[in-house]
């Protein structure tokens, strides 16, 4: 069975030294989300931005976001779930909601807070500015998650935090594809 691994980055996109551009690199079978404008999230672009990628594809999927990215796939999953997706890694979830978030993603509002139809596995920081510990635990209840992995010192899990290269990942996607 090929899987293919749909990545969607962020607030900014993904810099060419992210662990998501070497995911991108390294997996034959993956496809980047494309947004209509990185530096503005909108709530429904962003959700339009992953159902392209997932459209563009046929077979199994995973989902793999980042930030804002991770954010879009929740989102996105409320108003279009396809039973292709075999499940998701939701990395850094940026806590939109939060009143001190940054500005230019509070238009993401709200978080999806609901169970997600497909399993899901969270990834986090015990030091990211942009979602506290205490916050991306709440978020992998509510949306069912299988798994919080907490990374020490972290940050926000990106290239400015040493994340190029992160072969973890590629074990986590595989664990999700066997599950299913």
């Amino acid at each position: 069975m090929s899987v293919t691994v749909i990545i969607s980055p962020g607030y900014g996109d993904s810099s060419p030294d992210h662990w998501q551009t070497w995911l991108n690199e390294t997996l034959p079978n993956s496809v980047r989300v494309e947004q209509i404008n990185w530096l503005s999230p909108q709530r429904d672009e962003w959700i339009e931005g992953v159902q392209r990628a997932v459209e563009s594809v046929e077979g199994p999927i995973i989902l793999v976001g980042h930030s804002c990215g991770s954010v879009a796939i929740t989102q996105w999953a409320q108003r279009y779930a396809d039973s292709r997706v075999l499940g998701a890694i939701l990395v850094a979830p940026a806590d939109v909601d939060d009143d001190y978030a940054m500005e230019e993603i509070k238009v993401q509002r709200p978080l999806m807070l609901a169970k997600l139809p497909f399993p899901t596995v969270v990834v986090c920081s015990d030091n990211d500015i942009h979602v506290s510990v205490e916050r991306a635990h709440y978020f992998a209840e509510c949306w069912g998650s299988k798994a919080v992995h907490v990374l020490n010192q972290a940050g926000h899990i990106n290239a400015d935090n040493g994340y190029g290269s992160w072969p973890q990942m590629l074990e986590w996607i595989e664990e999700l594809a066997k599950a299913w």
